[in-house]
């Protein structure tokens, strides 16, 4: 074969590849879970412990003045997905915040997994969340929503209060109250349940 016809067919190989490496095409329509892009977040902190503090009055730029920890978010894991459009940080392997109160009394809330959403301050609470008061009171629920900016906790939820001030059980669906839970409204209760005996002299 001549040197001239060996050429010929390369050309002729190279082109029918090419064609058939650009005819390739994955029609393929995804659904469900493989549909949905993968999200990975821009920063992954471990031993994670957010302290927010507030200060009493107004300050100017020269100005000093002395803050207050009003609440400390700790978690073993947290990923943070501030770049996306809706920013918030996830803590998939739960969460414990610690709430302070005006005279330093600390409550502390638990839960199996946590979102903070940036914009609104808002932390969503989820799986297994407890609230425990500085005087012993106990709130148990699936979900709980903390309004940071508000300082107001809410959930439209099944939840159970303890107290044992007066020896009570209230269960109830739908709770919203205040960071020291000096001011509760449940909006639905089931019953009131006395555990709590008086024993006569």
């Amino acid at each position: 074969m001549t040197p001239k016809k060996v050429h010929y067919f390369k050309g002729i190989a190279i082109f029918s590849m090419a064609m058939l490496f650009f005819s390739c095409k994955d029609g393929y329509k995804r659904v469900g879970e493989e549909a949905i892009p993968k999200i990975y977040p821009q920063g992954i902190a471990e031993n994670f412990e957010l302290t927010y503090t507030k200060i009493s009055e107004n300050l100017e730029s020269d100005d000093t003045g002395e803050s207050k920890v009003i609440a400390v978010l700790t978690s073993p894991l947290s990923n943070n997905f501030d770049n996306l459009k809706f920013p918030h940080k996830t803590f998939p392997e739960g969460l414990e915040v610690d709430l302070f109160d005006e005279q330093g009394n600390k409550s502390v809330i638990t839960a199996d997994y946590g979102i903070i959403y940036s914009a609104t301050n808002l932390i969503d609470l989820q799986g297994n969340v407890v609230v425990r008061l500085h005087d012993g009171k106990k709130l148990e629920a699936p979900q709980l929503y903390y309004d940071q900016d508000n300082e107001w906790i809410f959930t439209q939820e099944k939840f159970k209060f303890t107290n044992p001030e007066d020896g009570t059980v209230m269960d109830g669906e739908g709770m919203d109250f205040n960071r020291d839970i000096s001011n509760l409204y449940a909006h639905k209760v089931y019953g009131i349940m006395t555990i709590k005996e008086e024993k006569d002299d």
